[in-house]
């Protein structure tokens, strides 16, 4: 039971890695490279989601998935907070991905706190 757990908090860090990894290459791929403040916050939040998926793929901590939880959060009002609201591209990459990370990283908690891992 604990093994299939801990896979499932894999599964969510995957997925938030392979977030961060889109987020990252988003100002490229969809031609908001230009402007610094969504492309900048782009790339800063995604090496952040990045290096946090890393880390909780090898040891699983569930401070990892709070601030996962928070950088989400941001991407998500980022957009009016930094003020590139006019770049459709921009704001609906920030607000669909943040909203990706924030439901991946709750439900990492959500399995944590209800699926606490067996201890040998």
């Amino acid at each position: 039971m604990a093994n299939n757990v801990m896979e499932g908090k894999k599964a969510q860090d995957w997925i938030n890695l392979i977030l961060a990894v889109c987020l990252f290459v988003s100002p490229w791929v969809l031609g908001f490279a230009a402007e610094t403040n969504p492309a900048w916050n782009a790339w800063i939040a995604g090496v952040v989601l990045g290096a946090l998926a890393i880390t909780a793929l090898s040891v699983f901590a569930e401070w990892e998935e709070w601030v996962n939880l928070v950088v989400g959060l941001w991407l998500i009002v980022s957009p009016w907070l930094l003020g590139f609201m006019a770049n459709a591209n921009a704001m609906a990459t920030h607000i669909v991905l943040g909203v990706l990370v924030v439901a991946a990283s709750a439900w990492a908690v959500w399995d944590s706190r209800h699926h606490p891992p067996a201890h040998a």
